[in-house]
């Protein structure tokens, strides 16, 4: 709809349907120009391809399919996740899928984010690999067998659902097996379907999917196909936007209960120009202990703890709000526009202009 409100309109044809619904009989005879399809299966892929019409594939189910695509780079979504749970402060970590080699979008995630675990020296406890030796034979079988492997995880553990559906059945399971959320697992989906994370409880954090770039620039792909251009021969693919965080990660994992207070008031006041020699007073801890403990449960120091809330909070403002750099400098705690400029640039490697475009097509 974006693009089309930029470059003129076109007559369409919209059907919706299962994405493992069979090719459409009127698509034989449609006297169509262009096709924006989802494809799951090789049978939809060869019933597109046999119309002879442009078109742009918005799923990428197999590698070697001769459609051009636009869509989401699914292994940053693995690496976002790890990055959202390990700010929470969690060692241990878990994937809950589908039978691998079924979607292979989704094997993407699960490797991306078993890497990432890896690479911290860590070790991903994964359920698809369980699942896989017994496939279960109703969902009331299922939700029993995650609730099983989920009583077995270490706690607390930062625990990501290979989509958002995925998480709601977790988050069932987390209450079969007693197992409190988020305090023993914090659970964070993808796709940010905003139904399903407002669903369950408690509500899920989930990745956004970037999905109204993605549309644009297929809308656009399939634009340029219709004039006459070749199709490109790489898929075009785009990263993932933010983390919308809700209740199911809502926690720190430790029990310290000073370092605990000290990292939600970074988190609560970093963006009121909080100052590093006022956050110190507030705890009952020594300036180098308080440090020392914040750098052991994250990794960082508490002023770079300041700065990431900051450029979180600035990297949503840019992405849902039409609010000028100067204003969400000052929403964000920075007292001056171009240091704002300067910080963002360095910690996200866009300017904070170019980051606004690369999640929405501007006007």
């Amino acid at each position: 709809m974006q693009y089309l409100r930029h470059h003129g309109s076109w007559s369409l044809y919209f059907q919706p349907q299962g994405l493992e619904a069979r090719p459409p009989d009127w698509l034989k005879v449609w006297q169509g120009d262009g096709i924006l399809v989802r494809v799951e299966d090789r049978a939809m892929a060869r019933a597109v391809c046999q119309t002879g019409l442009p078109a742009v594939n918005l799923r990428v189910p197999f590698p070697d399919l001769p459609l051009p695509v636009v869509g989401l780079n699914n292994p940053a979504l693995g690496e976002l996740a790890f990055r959202h749970l390990c700010d929470r402060g969690f060692k241990h970590f878990a994937f809950c899928g589908i039978p691998s080699g079924r979607y292979p979008w989704m094997d993407e995630r699960r490797e991306s984010f078993e890497k990432a675990v890896r690479d911290s020296g860590g070790e991903c406890h994964t359920f698809v690999t369980t699942w896989r030796r017994k496939q279960p034979s109703s969902w009331e079988e299922e939700q029993n067998q995650v609730a099983a492997w989920i009583g077995t995880l270490p706690k607390p553990v930062g625990l990501m659902a290979g989509n958002d559906d995925r998480g709601l059945e977790v988050l069932e399971a987390c209450h079969r097996a007693g197992v409190l959320v988020p305090d023993e697992v914090a659970v964070i989906g993808c796709d940010n379907d905003e139904f399903l994370c407002n669903l369950s409880t408690p509500p899920m954090s989930s990745i956004s999917p970037n999905a109204q770039r993605i549309g644009y620039e297929a809308a656009a792909l399939l634009d340029r196909l219709m004039a006459g251009a070749r199709p490109p021969t790489q898929p075009l693919l785009l990263p993932p936007g933010i983390v919308v965080a809700r209740e199911s990660t809502d926690v720190l994992a430790t029990d310290d209960r000073e370092l605990a207070a000290a990292i939600r008031y970074i988190r609560e006041h970093a963006c009121e120009g909080l100052r590093l020699k006022d956050f110190f007073k507030t705890s009952r801890l020594s300036r180098r202990e308080l440090e020392r403990r914040v750098r052991t449960l994250l990794g960082r120091s508490p002023k770079e703890e300041m700065i990431r809330v900051q450029i979180e909070r600035a990297k949503q403002l840019l992405t849902e709000t039409k609010l000028p750099a100067t204003a969400i400098a000052e929403k964000c705690g920075f007292s001056q526009p171009k240091y704002f400029s300067q910080v963002f640039h360095a910690r996200v490697g866009l300017p904070p202009g170019a980051y606004r475009r690369a999640q929405v097509k501007p006007n």
